[in-house]
C-alpha cells in the first residue's frame, strides 16, 4: 500500500502535479482510495514500486514541489488466519517504512 500528498495545495481545483500522481497510480492498476489528507492505493509490491517512481518522477515535472509518500506492507489475512496465530505476537503484520519526501531542489 502507498499513501501520498503532493504540494502545494490547491482548494479550488485539482493541480497538474495531484493530477500527475493520481494518473500514475491509476495506470499501475492500483485500487485507489482519495482522502480528505491524502490518497492511498494497494496492489501488488511490484506495481506499486512501479507506480511511486512514475508518481515521484510525474508529479515534480508538473510543478509539486513536496511529495511525502509512505509504503506500508499490509498483512495478508489469508495466511494470519490460517497459522492460529494472533496479533500479539507480532507474527503475520508488516511493518511501514516512509519511502520518502522530496522536492525541488
Amino acid at each position: 500500500m502507498v499513501e501520498f500528498t503532493t504540494e502545494p495545495f490547491e482548494l479550488d481545483t485539482f493541480p497538474p502535479h495531484a493530477v500527475a500522481a493520481r494518473k500514475a497510480v491509476d495506470e499501475a492498476g492500483l485500487a485507489v482510495a482519495v482522502g480528505p489528507f491524502g490518497t492511498g492505493a494497494e496492489g501488488e509490491a511490484d506495481q506499486v514500486l512501479a507506480a511511486v517512481s512514475k508518481l515521484l518522477r510525474e508529479s515534480l515535472d508538473a510543478g509539486a514541489t513536496r511529495i511525502s509518500v509512505q509504503v506500508s506492507v499490509l498483512a495478508d489475512t489469508e495466511a494470519e488466519a490460517g497459522s492460529g496465530t494472533g496479533p500479539d505476537n507480532g507474527a503475520g503484520t508488516g511493518g511501514a517504512s516512509t519511502v520518502g519526501e522530496g522536492g525541488t531542489p
